[in-house]
């Protein structure tokens, strides 16, 4: 039986290259340059405060668990319509996921279910932007602003997509990217750790460094470094960091090569779905 590929990974020519040059200056752990160079990249293209790259979008939801200071039975909401890592991340913290149903236009959250799923025990709403397709971001924040509940966007799908002009994953008080083989942007396995209150990011470079203070040793604030909060192991390679930026410097015609096959989709599906009814999110 023959399989329709689920994706094709977006190649630069440059890959390699910089994978070489990891090599030759040898630093291929975490923090190296390239590590520095992405996370640089997105902060400026996006406009958020710190940037930290990670193993995975997977690791950046279980960091921003952590950085939530979350307890036994806390809730947080989530979209029934989403991958397990949203829930995992959050459950291995002991809180309770709380399913919101989605919207039949987006596949989205559906952000007129909020005000009766929020509780005094609600701590987040997770809002994942589907298929890079924006969530009701204006209702989400005016709901939880009001209640004084967090919002973290899974963005994982949506990198340089928009809500209203405004780019996703700046919404939030944190915000999560996937840079898996399956994704626009891809390093085979990575993510990253989007900060826009900047309240988060001297303890989040100390979780993502095995709750140590490392980070502040190699700027020169402190004379060695030590244990000082809980964390994990969640810095990548320099060399899939490498990669990853090789995709970075091509973005715009790798969206161009996404967008046209889109549009085929989209133009070769419209009769189809005329004729029986279906209607396409």
């Amino acid at each position: 039986m023959s399989f329709i590929p689920f994706n094709s990974v977006s190649t630069t020519g440059l890959e390699l290259a910089y994978v070489q040059e990891a090599f030759a200056r040898m630093h291929i752990s975490g923090d190296g340059i390239f590590t520095r160079n992405c996370q640089g990249f997105l902060e400026d293209e996006l406009g958020v405060p710190k940037a930290l790259l990670t193993t995975s979008c997977t690791h950046a939801l279980e960091m921003a668990g952590l950085l939530l200071d979350l307890k036994p039975l806390d809730e947080i909401i989530i979209p029934a319509f989403t991958f397990v890592s949203t829930a995992n991340a959050f459950a291995l913290r002991g809180a309770k996921p709380i399913f919101a149903d989605i919207r039949p236009d987006t596949l989205n959250l559906d952000e007129r279910l909020l005000p009766s799923l929020v509780t005094p025990k609600t701590k987040a709403i997770v809002p994942v932007h589907y298929a890079g397709v924006g969530c009701e971001m204006d209702a989400i924040l005016d709901l939880a602003g009001h209640r004084g509940i967090r919002v973290i966007e899974d963005n994982a799908h949506g990198l340089f997509g928009r809500y209203r002009g405004k780019l996703l994953g700046s919404f939030g008080c944190l915000a999560t990217q996937s840079f898996h083989e399956t994704k626009n942007f891809s390093c085979g396995e990575g993510g990253a750790l989007l900060i826009n209150d900047p309240d988060f990011i001297e303890r989040a470079e100390i979780i993502r460094e095995k709750g140590t203070n490392r980070k502040c040793f190699f700027r020169g604030e402190i004379d060695k470094y030590t244990w000082v909060d809980i964390g994990s192991s969640y810095l990548p390679s320099d060399i899939l960091s490498a990669v990853l930026f090789a995709q970075f410097e091509a973005r715009l015609s790798i969206q161009e090569k996404r967008c046209r096959l889109w549009e085929g989709y989209a133009k070769g599906l419209a009769d189809w779905a005329a004729e029986h009814r279906v209607g396409l999110p």
